[in-house]
C-alpha cells in the first residue's frame, strides 16, 4: 500500500509528535517507522496503525493509485 509520506510528516510536525513517540502510539518499532516513511510503503494492516497512532481516518495516509 502507497502511504502519502509529506502527509504523515506534517502531521507529526503539527501534533509535535517525535517518530518515536509515533511508534510508540502506533505500537510499531522507531525503525519501522522511518524505513515506512522513507519508502512510502506498508502492509495495510500497518497502515490502520499508522492512522490511528495519528489519530486520523486511513484515507488521510494512503495514496490513491
Amino acid at each position: 500500500m502507497t502511504i502519502k509520506s509529506q502527509n504523515i510528516e506534517k502531521m507529526l510536525a503539527e501534533k509535535g509528535l517525535s517518530k518515536k513517540d509515533f511508534a510508540e502510539r502506533c505500537g510499531i518499532s522507531r525503525q519501522s517507522i522511518s524505513t515506512i516513511i522513507r519508502r512510502g510503503t506498508c502492509e495495510p494492516k500497518t497502515a490502520g496503525k499508522l492512522a490511528a497512532g495519528l489519530g486520523v481516518p486511513v484515507t488521510d495516509i494512503i495514496a490513491e493509485v
